[in-house]
């Protein structure tokens, strides 16, 4: 023994530094790690210890360690030292070293067997790693071996020990392949040997499943091997008696969820759907299983119940193209749909009081899909069976995405509703989904119930039951064009006739409203009938949400039909505004949607609006640049100027369509006189350069004020030209003090609407050189610390090359240095930095021929941008000293 160990600790005896790993100073760091307050003393324990695992001394401690005399976690750790050194060290041992060290880990695992059972399952993965690494050459009947070594009559450890412990080492020898770290030609080679070895494992399976006098803890301990072993694509008819027998012990409650756990693996094999027969028989034997399902229902037993909807859903899910294809037993499938659809209205609310529903929204999904991808006459058969099905299916849902009562959705935790909230997310996606399957007749089918119950005098209906309905709506009309539905123009009718008391009521109708803007667009003599409703919601802050974005959306897609509104809908969103009602996204949202609408109207009815609309912020905005700048009035600031930003970025009086993109298609310049948005920032322009003057060290002001004009220049494109001398002067003063990545941004916004312009291209030239030599000495500085800039100041260099080259031209333009710089940025850790450095040299490499300064750039230092790609990340130098950064790239002039 003690040769062995002498053999095996020089195996490799190169793996580690020579510190003192002897089994007193392992215990003393076992000590320390797990019983020493202090979280320092812990973290370095724990790190010499992982040290210690991969030593060579291990092979000496491990062994020791797991000594009867000491305590579980000190053998634990020796067990899992045993692990590591045989699974991630196995070159080491020698070959004939193997039968001994096979020898000894049975050893332990017999006197273990009767032990802590934490320390056993680790001597079993180190085995399970072991016979691994010998199959099937060194050791080709490894499992049968284990089996006759633990059923060996002389051992100290009684029968039901002995057991358990094989069971265990049987267990994780799969689990073990799935994580080993075998060559992928050994993994085949393992894999065909461990499938041969079932044999073996599964007869031992069902005998001490079925028999009568196994205990309990052994069959539970059975099901698991069986659940381990069927992951390895075991053919399912090889796993039919043991299936049967996991059906049968779900009636067990202390084996029901090892049951479940089992059946569901085997059935959910990829390689499942090849045997067929064995699939129509485990039919049955799911449908067997209502009546418990039922009990469990009734009696809120959501453990069984959940557990029973995963193997109903587990079969039909995974095989349901399959189960199709066999016409002749249709019957049987109808009637396994029928019981995973009593699970999608299982009773209660998700999930306070059930979880089994959310399950089987997939199985839809599938079983539709595989219905559609049938030839048009056997889809048409199918289509008849299941078109009544997928109705039913949709009453169950809004059944089950109805809101409690008051009372009891009171008492959920925050937790809760939101849980409920993504539930109806995924309800409202499978609706969407179902569409595809029952088309208009859907819309129809949900129009009718919801006008019977706005409409009859028998008894008051519930607002949940309204909710849903209009939710369903909802669901469909937001991705689906409902333009030429016929139930729509009543929907709309409907709508009014709703007695909202209820936020949650009066969101989903807000909601409804706006998935159906574009169908107001089409027809706008609708839009009388539901604006009101918006309008009056805005002044909820309850309906934030709902309200301003509803608003937004009709907008957008009806400003041409809402001149005659526009006066109300400017009063009312100012109203709630200067109340401050919305939170700042909601505000952002709000000015966006009457940037839509005000560019639908005439030039003097905009600047008119525009007036009444935006004075009071520019007051405010004159009384704050004049106070000193502390963190309260900062906050006031970027929020006007988020204001402006937003109002500009969709205020677009040329009406220029969203989808022509690209410089040649222009806009045409409005015939009605000069640009609202124009006149306005020429007419805050220097109360904006005032509030730069005092913010100009705030990144968060500076990226404000560079939005305004940013977004402004990308709506506007050549409209936005009156601007352009005075923004491009005061860019290159805001960027000479205080260098900031918005600037540089907006600078490339410039470069690629108007630098291609002639009339524009001195004051552009300027900017562009100015931006770039401040740039440039920032590099010299170090600009490890501003990789926002670098990433900014890239993108800038390639938009320029892409859209005017002659800015290289330009011979105060110091080439050179520009490419060194790009090198540097090509080494810098961040992804997006190194990613625009890339598109620079993108752009710049074939330019070489017509820019001769690129040209002779590329000559002498191309080696330089080649060690750079080359040069492997780990390399790069991250701590980005002056010296270090600017070490190849000469001072500017």
């Amino acid at each position: 023994m003690e040769r062995r160990e002498e053999q095996l600790g020089a195996a490799g005896a190169g793996a580690a530094p020579a510190l003192d790993f002897t089994v007193e100073n392992v215990e003393k760091a076992l000590h320390q790690l797990y019983y020493d307050p202090n979280i320092d003393n812990k973290n370095l324990a724990q790190k010499w210890l992982m040290q210690a695992q991969v030593s060579p001394q291990a092979w000496h401690f491990s062994w020791q360690l797991l000594q009867p005399d000491k305590v579980p976690e000190i053998q634990y750790f020796g067990a899992s030292a045993l692990h590591i050194k045989i699974s991630r060290y196995w070159s080491d041992i020698p070959t004939d070293q193997y039968e001994s060290l096979k020898a000894q880990l049975f050893t332990q695992i017999t006197r273990f067997a009767s032990g802590s059972k934490i320390v056993l399952t680790r001597l079993c993965v180190a085995l399970a790693s072991l016979a691994l690494s010998m199959m099937p050459d060194a050791w080709p009947c490894a499992v049968a071996d284990m089996v006759r070594l633990f059923q060996a009559e002389d051992s100290p450890v009684d029968s039901q020990g002995r057991c358990l412990a094989l069971l265990e080492l049987l267990t994780v020898l799969p689990e073990e392949f799935q994580t080993s770290r075998l060559p992928q030609y050994r993994k085949g080679l393992v894999r065909t040997s461990l499938a041969v070895e079932c044999g073996t494992v599964f007869p031992l399976l069902e005998q001490l499943l079925q028999q009568p006098s196994s205990p309990s803890c052994v069959r539970q301990k059975v099901l698991k091997c069986f659940s381990s072993w069927v992951q390895l694509e075991v053919p399912l008819q090889d796993c039919e008696a043991l299936i049967q027998a996991a059906f049968a012990a779900l009636q067990d409650s202390e084996l029901f969820d090892s049951s479940v756990e089992a059946i569901v693996n085997a059935i959910s094999q990829p390689d499942a759907q090849r045997y067929v027969n064995t699939l129509l028989k485990l039919i049955p034997l799911v449908l067997g299983l209502q009546e418990q399902l039922r009990q469990a229902v009734q009696n809120g037993d959501m453990e069984t119940s959940h557990g029973i909807c995963r193997i109903a859903v587990a079969l039909g899910e995974n095989h349901s193209r399959a189960l199709l294809d066999q016409v002749e037993h249709w019957q049987s499938f109808l009637a396994l749909v029928n019981m995973i659809m009593f699970c999608t209205g299982i009773p209660g609310h998700y999930p306070v009081n059930e979880t089994t529903s959310s399950l089987t929204l997939t199985f839809w999904y599938t079983l539709q899909d595989d219905i559609l991808s049938f030839e048009a006459e056997k889809q048409a058969v199918y289509q008849q069976v299941y078109r009544p099905v997928y109705f039913q299916l949709v009453d169950v849902l809004l059944h089950k995405a109805q809101f409690p009562s008051d009372e009891e959705y009171g008492f959920w935790s925050s937790d809760e509703k939101e849980q409920f909230r993504i539930y109806r997310v995924d309800i409202s996606d499978t609706l969407m989904y179902v569409y595809e399957m029952l088309g208009a007749e859907l819309l129809s089918n949900l129009y009718d119930k919801l006008g019977r119950l706005l409409t009859s005098s028998e008894e008051p209906y519930s607002w949940q039951h309204t909710e849903a309905l209009l939710y369903g709506f909802q669901s469909i009309a937001e991705t689906i064009d409902v333009n030429y539905s016929d139930v729509v123009p009543g929907l709309i009718g409907l709508i009014p006739r709703i007695s909202i008391s209820n936020v949650q009521l009066a969101d989903t109708v807000m909601f409804t409203i706006g998935a159906l803007s574009e169908w107001l667009a089409d027809h706008p003599v609708m839009i009388n009938s539901v604006l009101p409703l918006v309008l009056h919601a805005l002044g909820n802050p309850e309906l934030s949400v709902s309200s301003v974005s509803t608003l937004k959306k009709i907008c957008r897609e009806c400003k041409y039909d809402l001149p005659p509104y526009a006066a109300n809908i400017v009063a009312v969103s100012q109203d709630v505004l200067m109340k401050q009602i919305h939170k700042t996204s909601q505000c952002m949202w709000l000015m966006q949607a009457l940037g839509f609408l005000l560019s639908a109207l005439q030039v003097e009815e905009i600047l008119k609006n525009l007036h009444s609309l935006i004075s009071p912020y520019i007051q405010q905005l004159e009384k704050l640049a004049e106070e000193i700048p502390n963190p309260s009035n900062k906050l006031a600031i970027v929020h006007i100027l988020g204001l402006l930003s937003n109002l500009f970025t969709t205020l677009d009086v040329s009406h220029h369509e969203d989808d022509h993109e690209g410089p040649e298609l222009r806009k045409l310049p409005v015939p009605q006189g000069p640009n609202p948005v124009v006149v306005v920032l020429q007419q805050v322009f220097q109360l904006i350069q005032k509030v730069l003057s005092k913010w100009l060290n705030d990144a968060q002001v500076v990226e404000a004020v560079c939005a305004i004009f940013e977004k402004s220049v990308k709506t506007l494109l050549d409209d936005f030209a009156p601007m352009v001398p005075q923004l491009c002067e005061m860019l290159g003063r805001m960027y000479s003090t205080v260098p900031q990545a918005s600037a540089l941004d907006l600078t490339r916004q410039l470069v690629h609407i108007f630098a291609h312009e002639p009339a524009h291209f001195p004051p552009i030239e300027a900017l562009f050189l100015l931006v770039t030599s401040v740039t440039l000495s920032l590099f010299q500085q170090g600009p490890r610390d501003h990789p926002d800039i670098v990433d900014s100041f890239m993108q800038l260099l390639a938009q320029a090359l892409k859209r005017k080259p002659d800015l290289f031209l330009c011979e105060r333009l110091d080439v050179k240095a520009v490419f060194q710089c790009a090198v540097l940025a090509l080494k810098f850790p961040e992804a997006p930095t190194v990613k625009a450095s890339c598109g620079f040299f993108t752009e710049l490499l074939p330019r070489c021929g017509e820019i001769e300064s690129v040209g002779k750039v590329v000559q002498e230092d191309g080696r330089m941008l080649l060690i750079a790609v080359l040069e492997p990340p780990e390399h790069v130098d991250q701590g980005g000293s002056a010296a270090t950064w600017f070490s190849i790239c000469p001072s500017q002039p």
